[in-house]
């Protein structure tokens, strides 16, 4: 199957440097989730796989070429990265076929993709009236046109009403599932929780992480146990004696931070105590994330107090 390989690549704009050595693989099978702060260099990264710009140093390949080396590109690799980019006079259906006759791509597949995204019903309506949410279909559409291996989509989740964002996480883990590859840049932690199996991180243009999504969270953010009960004096008491603090929250629960829930029930359960609420606290990307990129964050805003 084919991969996305990045080595050592490198882009410069003007003497600043977007994107800073970076050496990482997108593998078939599963969904890889890409994500940065703003001005990371995640688009830019895209576009230099993509061959839309030229790097300053380095190489990225798919399948182990350029894509500007590849024979009926949408064959292979399927991408979205502007959602405005089909033009406004055309029909959603005329410009996926203009689309699929420059590969080479039956038309009756712009018909098929058309119905897998939901856009069949409106396929005759020119696309400058559809809504963001509907050109964003009409992206994935393209992107899906030429049944190609490699996926590569940027906010493809971005003006989506729930019901669409449901659909593009089947549609993502389905395409992993097939044993396509599939990469996808997202600013929505909880969103891509729900369906990447592996992360790519990026800050100021460097590689910060590559590494499994759970791996990734539990290594940065320390697991936790959420307890109530009507006598916190002997829970605290009880928990003490086996070296774990509790901490109390105003709704009257207490967490024990570093803890597993088999433990603390049995602490409970030895001394007696009368168990309301007991579970697990896991760790969230969003948490993980922004405890590694805190730092990297190259546009926040400040704070004010009244």
């Amino acid at each position: 199957m084919t991969s996305i390989d990045v080595q050592d690549l490198t882009k410069e704009f003007g003497g600043r440097r977007a994107v800073d050595r970076l050496t990482f693989s997108v593998r078939p099978g599963r969904v890889t989730g890409f994500l940065g702060p703003n001005g990371a260099g995640k688009s830019t990264t895209m576009r230099l796989v993509l061959g839309l710009d030229r790097p300053t140093a380095g190489s990225a390949t798919i399948g182990g070429r350029p894509y500007p080396e590849l024979r009926e590109p949408l064959r292979h690799v399927g991408a979205l990265l502007d959602a405005q980019a089909a033009h406004g006079s055309r029909t959603a259906r005329d410009h996926l076929r203009v689309l699929a006759a420059s590969n080479r791509i039956p038309d009756r597949r712009a018909d098929e993709v058309l119905e897998e995204t939901g856009l069949s019903s409106v396929a005759r309506r020119r696309v400058r009236t559809y809504s963001l949410g509907m050109r964003q279909r009409l992206g994935i559409a393209a992107a899906l046109l030429g049944d190609p291996e490699v996926i590569m989509l940027d906010e493809p989740s971005n003006g989506l009403d729930p019901e669409g964002i449901v659909w593009i996480r089947t549609l993502l883990r389905r395409l992993a599932g097939e044993g396509r590859t599939v990469l996808v840049s997202s600013h929505l932690m909880n969103e891509t929780a729900s369906f990447a199996d592996h992360l790519v991180v990026l800050g100021r243009g460097r590689l910060l992480a590559d590494t499994p999504m759970r791996d990734f969270i539990h290594a940065r953010v320390q697991p936790r146990v959420r307890i109530r009960t009507t006598d916190p004096v002997a829970l605290t008491s009880a928990l003490a004696r086996h070296g774990h603090d509790a901490e109390e929250h105003a709704d009257g629960h207490w967490t024990v931070d570093g803890a597993r829930v088999d433990d603390i029930g049995r602490i409970a359960s030895a001394a007696g105590l009368p168990v309301l609420e007991l579970a697990a606290e896991e760790g969230t990307l969003e948490q993980a994330y922004f405890d590694l990129t805190d730092s990297e964050t190259e546009f926040t805003a400040q704070s004010q107090e009244a």
